[in-house]
């Protein structure tokens, strides 16, 4: 069955390291982010959350693909340790352009370091 499409507000609270949907002014899910150092090496991806009362809706895919846009437009790449953006990357590739290897074991590293992140 698909998800059903649901329209959301999506803003980026840097500071607090989330990607966070909105439906009518309630915080529908988000993604737990950092930006990788040396700054602007990378956006690492680390937990996809949404709201029981809106799983089902498509929130988790507008959140994917604006992490995505938000990463193009900084000109930067996502890695994505959490492994629901890990799996919609694989099923979106022309969205979702893989990291560098290094990359990826940089941002494993930095996680590791900095469990407070998760």
């Amino acid at each position: 069955m698909a998800a059903e499409s649901t329209a959301v507000e999506i803003r980026d609270d840097r500071e607090n390291g989330k990607l966070v949907a909105y439906e009518g002014g309630s915080a529908a899910g988000h993604i737990a982010y950092f930006a990788m150092y040396p700054e602007p090496g990378a956006l690492v991806a680390v937990h996809t959350v949404v709201a029981p009362e809106y799983e089902g809706k498509g929130v988790a895919g507008a959140l994917a693909r604006d992490f995505y846009a938000m990463a193009a437009r900084e000109g930067v790449p996502v890695v994505p340790l959490c492994p629901y953006l890990a799996m919609w990357a694989r099923r979106h590739p022309e969205q979702a352009p893989e990291a560098p290897e290094e990359l990826v074991r940089g941002a494993e590293r930095q996680l590791a370091s900095h469990p407070e992140l998760f």
